[in-house]
């Protein structure tokens, strides 16, 4: 079975290590070196120190997060989801996981692929393929949803070196995020070890929070794409249609930065479980992923082709934010945010 051991406090000194914002930047880039190794290193290092979403300091979190998206968008995905498969892991009651351990968390479902957890007289076991596994040849341990019936599902823990799991080629072609492949995964017969009951994984504050997480992310990557915007407006005078573009930047950063701040100060103030907590989600993520998209396109127009043409960092980073931002359904989720106004009964505004 997997190793979880005592539950971990989170101490002032270890709590304080990721709080300096250029070092960890540095860090990030630095992380982007030695793809993917430095980049497991620090997600293994935040892990021991990053707050958890719900406990007071949702907002440092988040922070956290926006910060390494700025710095580096595939650092980013590599920690994001450690640091959620911790938090889920110590929502479900469970412990802290084995030293050194990196986790994911696989939860998406596709076609023509199905995971299903049996239970034997020695524990549950996952049996079929899970899709969407990112950066699972990488990782070491995974939290992932399985049916246990025809209308159930529930997150199991599970170790991705058992000899019963196998990592295919999903033929990851993308030019965004081209060192997070993200394919399908055998299981055969792996043991797991539960994480909650039923449709806990779904059903917990923590699913809304880990979604607005990711959206910090997103908040970071349209900042690394703003700042080669200020580079330029710094580099010489802009005219009027070139402060049009920058002022356009600001707002949309603006707006996407004070979703954040409030939806963290929502989660720490116990305003943001059930209905409220999935409502609070879908705004949240969607105000960012619009800011973000703004961001793309002010810049493309302020700039031109040429960055996106001779530039390797700044052409990189759009094709990963472009990509990382299709995690938001558009006009999907918008439709469930407006569906959630109309079953919350009340006006909203």
């Amino acid at each position: 079975m997997v190793s979880i051991g005592p539950a971990r406090g989170l101490s002032a000194d270890a709590a304080a290590e990721p709080a300096a914002g250029d070092d960890l930047a540095e860090a990030a880039r630095s992380a982007s070196g030695e793809w993917p190794d430095r980049a497991l290193g620090l997600a293994r290092r935040l892990g021991t120190a990053a707050p958890f979403p719900g406990e007071g300091r949702t907002a440092e979190l988040w922070e956290l997060l926006t910060r390494l998206g700025a710095a580096d968008l595939s650092v980013a995905r590599v920690v994001e989801p450690h640091l959620d498969a911790l938090a889920i892991l110590r929502q479900a009651g469970l412990g802290q996981p084995e030293a050194g351990s990196v986790w994911g968390v696989f939860a998406a479902e596709g076609p023509g692929a199905r995971l299903e957890a049996r239970r034997d007289p020695e524990g549950w076991r996952l049996h079929g393929t899970k899709p969407w596994c990112s950066l699972a040849g990488g990782l070491s341990h995974a939290v992932v949803t399985a049916h246990t019936g025809p209308e159930t599902r529930r997150a199991f823990a599970v170790r991705l070196r058992h000899p019963g799991v196998a990592v295919r080629d999903g033929g990851w072609q993308a030019l965004g995020l081209p060192g997070i492949p993200s394919g399908p995964v055998e299981f055969d017969a792996v043991p797991a070890e539960p994480v909650g009951p039923d449709g806990w994984y779904l059903e917990r504050p923590g699913f809304a929070w880990g979604g607005i997480g990711v959206a910090a992310v997103w908040h970071g990557g349209a900042l690394g794409v703003a700042r080669r915007l200020w580079a330029a407006a710094t580099e010489r005078t802009p005219d009027q249609i070139a402060l049009a573009h920058l002022g356009s930047a600001d707002l949309a950063l603006g707006t996407a930065r004070a979703a954040l701040a409030g939806a963290a100060a929502a989660v720490d103030a116990g305003q943001a479980e059930g209905a409220a907590g999935a409502l609070l989600a879908l705004r949240a993520r969607g105000t960012v992923a619009a800011a973000a998209e703004t961001v793309l396109a002010v810049v493309d127009h302020a700039l031109g082709p040429a960055p996106l043409a001779f530039e390797a960092e700044h052409a990189q980073r759009v094709a990963d934010l472009r990509l990382y931002l299709r995690q938001h359904h558009a006009e999907r989720d918008t439709a469930a945010l407006g569906r959630s106004l109309l079953e919350a009964g009340e006006r909203p505004w």
